[in-house]
Order: C-alpha cells, then sequence, then structure tokens
C-alpha cells in the first residue's frame, strides 16, 4: 500500500511504541494524526487532545478526521497485582476500545489494535491472563474479533512481547532502568532474574504494525509480535553490564518477583505467513543501540 497521502490515526501516540510509529507513518508521507491525552509539538504530524475513554469525544474524532487507518496504541500499561488496577485498566484499555471500535464501524476505518502477549493465546496453550493489565486487554482482543465477526469491521490484533529501544518514556521498565542507572554509576535493584521473556526490538514491532494495516489477509487475524526467542531477566542484565559497565555484579533478588508470571514467548509463524513479517534485529544490537542512545541523552 502506498501510504502517501493516506490518513492514519495513531492514538497513545505520546507512548513508546506510538511516537515511533509516528515518526515512521510521516517518514511513508502518511497524513499523520495523533491522539494522546498529553499531545506533543511536531510539525509532521497534527496532534489532537481527546480522552478515548469518553465515547462521545472519540466519535466525533472519527467523525471530523475519518482516517483510513487507525492504529490504536493508547492504554493503561500497569502489570500490578492488585485489585485497585482493575478499574483503572478497564477504562484505559476495555472502554476506550470499545469507543474505538463502535466509532470505527460507524466511519469505516480499517482498525490495528495492540494487544498483551499475556493474552490467553495458542502460543501458551490459552493460559489465563495473570494480571488485570492483560484481562483487559484480552477483553479488547475479544471485542475487536466480535466487531469484525458481527459489523465487518476491518481489524487486526497485535500481540507484541517484551517491547524495548530508544526513547522509552516509562524508565521504571527494566530496559531503561537498568541502564540509566549504570550510566549513573548506581547498582540497580533487581527481582530474582529468573523470569524469562520475549525481548524484540521496537522498531521491528512497527514495522509489523505498518505490515499489518497494509495487507488484507490480516483482517480479522491476531498475531504475536515478538523474536520466538527465550531470554532471561538474568541474562538481559548481564548484557546491559557488559555494554554499559558496571562496578559490581547485579544485584538480584532485591524486589520480590510477581506472582502468576509464565513464560510468554511469540509464535512467529502467523505473521511470517500472512503478512510477510519478522523480526530483524537481534537482542545484542537492539541493547547496543538502545545503552547508545540513552548514553547520548545523559551526556
Amino acid at each position: 500500500m502506498a501510504w502517501k497521502g493516506r490518513r492514519a490515526l495513531v492514538t497513545g501516540a505520546s507512548g513508546f511504541i506510538g511516537g515511533h510509529l509516528v515518526t515512521r507513518l510521516a517518514a511513508l508521507e502518511a497524513d499523520v494524526h495523533a491522539v494522546s491525552r498529553r499531545p506533543a509539538a511536531d510539525g509532521a504530524v497534527r496532534w489532537h487532545q481527546v480522552d478515548l475513554r469518553d465515547q462521545e469525544a472519540t466519535a466525533e474524532l472519527l467523525g471530523a478526521l475519518a482516517p483510513d487507518v487507525v492504529f490504536h496504541l493508547a492504554s493503561e500499561v500497569n502489570g500490578a497485582r492488585d485489585p485497585q488496577v482493575v478499574p483503572v485498566t478497564l477504562a484505559g484499555n476495555l472502554q476506550s476500545t470499545v469507543n474505538l471500535l463502535t466509532a470505527a464501524v460507524r466511519h469505516g476505518c480499517r482498525m490495528v489494535l495492540a494487544g498483551s502477549i499475556e493474552e490467553p493465546r495458542p502460543g501458551n496453550g490459552q493460559a489465563a491472563a495473570p494480571s488485570p493489565y492483560a484481562m483487559a486487554k484480552s477483553a479488547a482482543s475479544g471485542y475487536a474479533d466480535l466487531y469484525h465477526r458481527l459489523w465487518g469491521l476491518p481489524c487486526t490484533v497485535l500481540r507484541p512481547s517484551m517491547v524495548y529501544g530508544p526513547a522509552q518514556r516509562d524508565t521504571a521498565k527494566l530496559v531503561p532502568y537498568v541502564t540509566r542507572a549504570l550510566l549513573r554509576g548506581e547498582e540497580p535493584r533487581l527481582t530474582s532474574g529468573a523470569k524469562v521473556a520475549d525481548w524484540v526490538y521496537v522498531d521491528d514491532v512497527v514495522t509489523a504494525f505498518v505490515a499489518a494495516a497494509e495487507d488484507d489477509r490480516a483482517i480479522g487475524r491476531s498475531f504475536d509480535v515478538g523474536t520466538g526467542v527465550k531470554t532471561s531477566v538474568r541474562e538481559l542484565v548481564e548484557h546491559l553490564y557488559a555494554i554499559a559497565g558496571g562496578g559490581a555484579r547485579p544485584g538480584f533478588g532485591a524486589v520480590a518477583d510477581r506472582p502468576l508470571d509464565i513464560t510468554q514467548v511469540a509464535d512467529l509463524g502467523p505473521a511470517l505467513e500472512l503478512i510477510g513479517w519478522r523480526p530483524t534485529v537481534e537482542l545484542a544490537d537492539g541493547l547496543r543501540r538502545t545503552v547508545a542512545w540513552y548514553a547520548q541523552q545523559a551526556s
């Protein structure tokens, strides 16, 4: 698909993946519109400040813009195992998605939604969602499927695994947290490091979102977006120590592990088969790029 002049709306555009996606679409010469509760200034992108939890405001936005494609990345990201998180993630991840799906049906928009690798899915044996965040994401994906089957909405769900890379705004996440601590000469406080996950570079994730919007074979489907490679937190941190340096060995065990965590690894087969996507950035290279970016910011 030629992107030049095509109108793309990116929700959550001030977030980590959303910010990188906006940059990519602008480079492809799309007519990019960005939605956030905290809009930024960017001459190549038109920003809109809308709370997607507001059904009427969401409908008005899509009616005014009539986008060809909506990339829905706005999310209340919180992996805490705390009942207080349930209402927040319900509104921020499920209600906002339903509002967008409803407006998209009315205005004939194609949608590509960000799900979660922690949703019940074939790749994890349909394991139950381990957190309020994952549960809300799972329900949102279920509604996307319903809107496609019942009302013909052309939508796709992508389930990224553990995304890392430059410009990750939530510096409490593992890679930016450890990297920034090492660059400051501090020792990060870590869990046991036993958790095993699938770490995928943000540029590869953005490529998957663009590919899903370009190929009609993606409509009505859900895809894992990762590398298919298992890497423990301990291994990842040791990579960062080797790249950024550190005066002592990592202090594993200072923070408790989260309950109900299971290994979540992407199944790359469906994305490769149907939309021709596969990751290209290996972990060591991606971490080097990431550390270099944070080092430049600190200089």
